[in-house]
């Protein structure tokens, strides 16, 4: 303990030198309250019980004052005057900045300048650009710090704590930060702009924000002129690393590419502090004609407004800011009618509702065509079967329709297979017809008189025919034998029954009417042979 007073004789701690550094690495220059309300913002709850306001703020801000206290002592930090209440200015040295830069991790060359001398005239722009960090910030006190005291103290803390939320945390800040629109970086030239403060927080939905503070003292053609120095930088383009031109903010800080056509540029937001002569009620429409160029979108079908490389321009005062926040509806974007949140007024709400319009119709218009799609498979496929079912075969011995496996079984085989018996019967007839061919060949029917008078049969038992597998009369029988030197003009169908054998005729006559090869074939025998006439000179021998 002697050690740490002896290093620390104001008796701080390493929390509330980390405040601030934390503090004066990002706003440059603060009174000791703005530390507190930003570092340790559950110290504002306490010492109510004061007897005045000046005695309460003297001892919420004592740890932070010891702070202070011991880093001078150090070398980290220093005096910069006073503000025009009175209040004690603070900045970091070289080596406090170097300090702060491990705090915040940032690069020392990002850390910008100690801010020597802001408060030789007062500071009353740096103390509304810190009032603005801490509106947009709205710091929620630690109800955990909080545990011993009152109830009426925590009662207080927790309605803050129950308020909307800010914006980032005090890393996501930067302030004074040089928009060059010549030169570099750390050496930028002339006609660039300085930025008030760069707010990055995507994690809230804010990935990149500039703001400029006005203390009413600018004229509508200053601001005007600060803009278009908004727009210089924001279109100059410098080689990355990549050997690749990009947008020269790019290559510092990270946003989502914008789609094609509708890429702006990173929204500016102006914040008015009614401290000076002019009213921003005039101010801004004047500053709205003047940068309409700037801004002013492109009006699409859906009513919405693409916004490709322009710059949206917001404007708040700072007391409706303090009161209300960044999630209030105090926000004026340029070009738009009606108050709104800071994250509805930095987007295009209008645009994506017009996208997730186009969307739900494109969806639906998918679905309808799927649906088509469906149905027509549908009806092709009912069309098919029915084409099939229009196809499928009937049972010559019942008239019933085969089934899928007796269709499949009836089709003609490849070379070699063996061939089905009955081809135009179903399973149930073709049973039969083979049960009666097999009893037929066990008890064979004996040859009638006028068989067995021939010489020899063509055909050893009764025949069947090869299309309905009905047995042969006696008569068809008889007309398709053709054995012996006496046998009968050749049948055209001798496997054939005559039922089956007079379908046929209709169906040829039906098919080829007056077919002349038909014709002669049943005139031909009923021709007689015409005699030869001899000639030459054996017939005269014979004479």
């Amino acid at each position: 303990m002697a050690g740490k007073r002896k290093n620390n004789p104001a008796g701080s701690t390493n929390s509330y030198r980390g405040d601030v550094l934390r503090v004066l690495g990002a706003l440059k220059v603060a009174t000791t309250d703005q530390v507190q309300r930003i570092g340790a913002p559950h110290l504002t709850f306490r010492h109510a019980d004061k007897e005045t306001p000046s005695k309460q703020k003297q001892a919420r801000t004592a740890s932070h004052t010891a702070a202070l206290s011991d880093m001078r002592g150090h070398g980290l930090s220093e005096n910069g005057g006073s503000t025009e209440t009175g209040d004690a200015l603070r900045n970091l040295t070289p080596k406090g900045l170097q300090a702060a830069s491990y705090e915040l991790n940032r690069p020392v060359t990002e850390m910008g300048s100690t801010a020597r001398g802001a408060g030789s005239s007062g500071a009353s722009h740096p103390m509304a650009v810190n009032e603005t960090v801490i509106a947009m910030l709205r710091p929620k006190p630690n109800m955990a710090r909080l545990a011993k005291d009152s109830a009426e103290v925590r009662a207080a803390a927790q309605a803050v704590v129950d308020s909307p939320d800010g914006i980032g945390t005090i890393a996501s800040f930067w302030t004074e930060v040089p928009l060059p629109a010549t030169g570099t970086w750390n050496a930028p030239g002339k006609g660039g702009a300085q930025a008030d403060i760069v707010l990055t927080a995507p994690q809230d939905g804010v990935p990149l924000l500039f703001i400029e503070v006005d203390n009413c003292h600018e004229t509508a053609e200053e601001l005007a002129d600060k803009l278009e120095k908004y727009a210089r930088f924001f279109k100059r383009k410098v080689k990355d690393t990549d050997g690749k031109e990009r947008p020269m903010w790019r290559t510092r800080w990270t946003v989502p590419q914008g789609r094609p056509g509708d890429a702006p540029h990173p929204p500016v937001l102006l914040v008015f502090n009614r401290i000076g002569e002019r009213n921003p009620n005039r101010t801004v429409p004047r500053l709205q004609e003047l940068t309409r160029h700037l801004w002013q979108g492109d009006r699409q079908r859906g009513g919405h407004h693409l916004y490709d490389r322009k710059i949206p321009i917001i404007a708040v005062g700072l007391n409706q800011l303090r009161e209300h926040g960044p999630a209030g509806p105090v926000f004026a974007r340029f070009g738009r009618s009606g108050p709104q949140t800071l994250l509805e007024v930095i987007g295009n709400p209008r645009r994506e509702a017009a996208d997730a319009r186009q969307q739900e119709q494109d969806k639906a218009r998918a679905a309808q065509y799927q649906a088509e799609v469906r149905r027509a498979a549908q009806e092709q496929a009912a069309k098919q079967a029915a084409e099939r079912e229009a196809r499928r075969p009937v049972c010559t011995g019942c008239g019933a329709k085969f089934t899928d496996a007796r269709w499949q079984a009836a089709q003609p085989k490849d070379w070699g297979a063996t061939k089905d018996s009955h081809l135009h019967l179903c399973d149930s007839c073709k049973a039969g017809a083979d049960a009666h061919e097999a009893d037929w060949q066990e008890h064979p029917e004996p040859l009638p008189e006028w068989a067995r008078r021939k010489h020899f049969l063509r055909y050893a038992s009764r025949p069947r025919c090869t299309e309905c597998r009905a047995a042969f009369t006696d008569e068809r029988w008889q007309a398709v034998e053709r054995t012996g030197w006496d046998a009968l003009p050749q049948e055209r169908r001798p496997t054939l029954c005559g039922d089956c054998d007079q379908r046929q005729e209709i169906d040829w006559e039906e098919a080829w009417p007056g077919d002349p090869i038909r014709r002669d074939q049943g005139q031909e025998h009923d021709q007689a042979v015409p005699e030869q006439k001899t000639t030459g000179w054996f017939s005269r021998l014979r004479r």
